[in-house]
């Protein structure tokens, strides 16, 4: 790769190299493009060899009550800052404007 390549990957990825950084960054994508088209070579671009797609369909787990009412609500407010009752008193954010 040219050092002009380098220099315009850098700018689309929004990191500054040095000199140093990138004259390893020459020799390292060089081997890594070559590296990646011998695995493109191996896969092969045959639609035989791609998977073919099955059916797809969400699993979803049964949702059930695994602690009684209330078991926890009483450690939790004592770990909160400020509280009012059983509720937790936040910074209001909302403006009325």
């Amino acid at each position: 790769m040219k050092r002009e390549d380098i220099e315009h990957l850098a700018t689309l990825a929004r990191i500054k190299l040095t000199e140093a950084e990138s004259e390893v960054l020459k020799d390292e994508l060089s081997s890594i493009v070559s590296y990646v088209s011998t695995l493109t070579a191996i896969a092969g671009d045959e639609a035989e060899s791609a998977p073919l797609p099955g059916a797809r369909y969400n699993i979803f787990k049964s949702d059930e009550v695994t602690n009684q009412p209330d078991e926890y609500t009483e450690a939790l407010l004592e770990e909160m800052p400020e509280t009012d009752g059983r509720y937790l008193v936040v910074k209001k954010i909302i403006g009325q404007s």
